[in-house]
């Protein structure tokens, strides 16, 4: 069942962050403001069966959701090189930034951080060059999120 009631409203101004991917270089939302789209995936952790379905959908249909228009960037909890691992593994080269110390900080920034789990809950955010929250959708950690909506509101953008 997807949890609407967690999450940043659309309309809302997304909140800044800068964090490492997977291979140590800072990736920070401001680096593509006022020239993309930044579509931004929480998920709880690599290596499980749902996040790497969901990732390996991004990447096996990389066209849909990185253009000149848009940047995909995922964030979740776990450390840098396990990260780094993650990708060498799946084949994974967009980036997947490392929300670690302090735990969950942007996770909780976005209201999709889960205090009881320690993770950041299945939330997606389409952010449009001038900062703003255009879409979202937030997914319980067991239920994998659906991203057509997502294709949907990139074609009315």
């Amino acid at each position: 069942m997807t949890d609407t009631s967690a999450g940043l409203p659309v309309g809302t101004r997304a909140p800044s962050f800068s964090l490492r991917d997977q291979n140590g270089a800072e990736v920070a939302l401001a680096d593509h403001l006022g020239q993309r789209h930044v579509l931004l995936v929480f998920y709880p952790w690599a290596f499980s069966g749902i996040c790497t379905g969901e990732l390996t959908e991004i990447r096996d249909d990389l066209g849909r959701f990185v253009t000149e228009d848009v940047q995909v960037v995922t964030v979740s909890c776990d450390a840098m090189f396990s990260l780094r691992a993650y990708a060498d593994r799946d084949g994974y080269f967009f980036p997947l930034l490392s929300d670690f110390w302090p735990h969950g900080e942007v996770a909780r920034a976005y209201g999709v951080f889960d205090e009881e789990a320690g993770v950041a809950r299945r939330g997606t955010f389409l952010i449009d060059p001038d900062g703003v929250i255009r879409w979202s959708l937030v997914s319980g950690i067991g239920e994998r999120r659906d991203f057509s909506g997502y294709h949907d509101a990139l074609a009315r953008a």
